[in-house]
């Protein structure tokens, strides 16, 4: 069998590639192409799809005697992650980058390429599982809990699923960073990317800035009953939860707790008032699809960095849902992902809706 592995450049997915390869499979690598560095206002190497990490992939899959090819999707990337980013933004929301490239460029454009290819198998670094069950696939949490990446890849289809291996999600990253090591790659010590790839420098808001050529202008910080308090920066600049860089003093500590954009209006409280129990979450995928049960009980998060708490999920439609957690939430922020769990296995998840 042949197998299209996604390779960043980073010790994951040339661990991963590895381990296809002791598994007898023909192994292809591929890294994308997402952007040109001077898109994103960067003139150095130092971030994912820069010209060193295209060279470390390529010097691990020679090594490996892999072919590697360097696949060209600026404009699906620039379509359909970048500008989404650009609107959630300017519409009070919070993006999750992540999901979107999952979703659209390495399951789809890239499962496009690997039929091309021939390649039954597309392969990733993620660290997640998928199992076989009578009733299709299921995906599940990877075993490391401190790298699970099963919350940005519940967007994930059963055909996806049939058609995807991630070798690493039974070991944790010490053994990855050992694997990498005992046979010499070249990226065995490579630190692992924090940022947004193409924000790079963590400064979203001129990433902003340079993608539309647009300023955003400033308005009003008010206080939960819309008295103003100050003037606030550009309305793309808080998030939900927000405390620092507020500018505003005052007798208790200030958080962003809403963003009223048709108003061009920040709205700060106390640190109690981002706590709420109920929320809406559209465009949902349910991973098995002949799940229909209209309420039930189990966990969600509803960021990438929490553990999972008890809810209860009420459909509204076929991907829509009312979800109601047994304990109030902190900072529940529209336009992130809420993504639901039973144990190890997710359910599905998605969209935060905006009031």
């Amino acid at each position: 069998m042949k197998a299209l592995i996604a390779m960043s450049g980073g010790v994951d997915s040339s661990v991963a590639a590895l381990m296809m390869k002791e598994k007898g499979y023909e192994c292809i690598g591929c890294t994308m192409k997402l952007y040109a560095n001077e898109d994103i206002g960067v003139c150095g190497s130092h971030t994912c799809c820069s010209l060193d990490d295209v060279e470390d992939a390529k010097s691990v899959a020679r090594r490996l005697g892999m072919p590697h090819h360097t696949f060209n999707f600026q404009d699906k990337f620039r379509e359909t992650v970048i500008d989404d980013f650009i609107y959630c933004y300017e519409n009070g929301m919070t993006p999750n980058p992540c999901i979107e490239c999952n979703k659209n460029m390495k399951f789809n454009e890239l499962y496009r390429r690997a039929e091309i290819l021939g390649c039954e198998k597309i392969v990733t670094g993620h660290y997640a599982r998928i199992r076989k069950t009578d009733n299709g696939y299921q995906l599940l949490k990877g075993l490391d809990s401190n790298k699970d990446q099963s919350y940005v890849l519940y967007a994930m289809t059963q055909k996806e699923l049939e058609h995807t291996e991630f070798p690493l999600g039974e070991i944790s990253k010490d053994e990855v960073r050992k694997i990498a090591e005992s046979h010499d790659f070249i990226n065995a010590n490579k630190p692992d990317s924090q940022d947004i790839c193409f924000v790079p420098d963590g400064d979203y808001v001129s990433a902003l800035k340079r993608f539309t050529g647009n300023e955003y202008a400033p308005g009003d910080f008010v206080d939960q009953d819309g008295n103003v308090m100050g003037t606030h920066k550009g309305i793309v600049g808080y998030t939900i939860g927000q405390r620092k860089g507020l500018g505003i003093s005052a007798e208790h500590p200030l958080y962003v707790t809403a963003l009223d954009v048709k108003n061009n209006r920040v709205v700060l409280g106390k640190n109690e008032d981002l706590f709420t129990t109920t929320t809406i979450v559209k465009n949902i995928n349910w991973i098995d699809p002949t799940d229909d049960r209209p309420t039930f009980k189990c966990k969600a998060k509803v960021r990438y960095r929490m553990t999972e708490q008890p809810c209860t999920v009420e459909r509204i439609d076929a991907t829509s849902a009312k979800v109601v957690f047994d304990e109030p939430q902190r900072a529940i922020t529209p336009g992130q992902a809420a993504v639901f769990y039973d144990g190890d296995v997710v359910l599905g998840g998605g969209t935060i809706l905006r009031d």
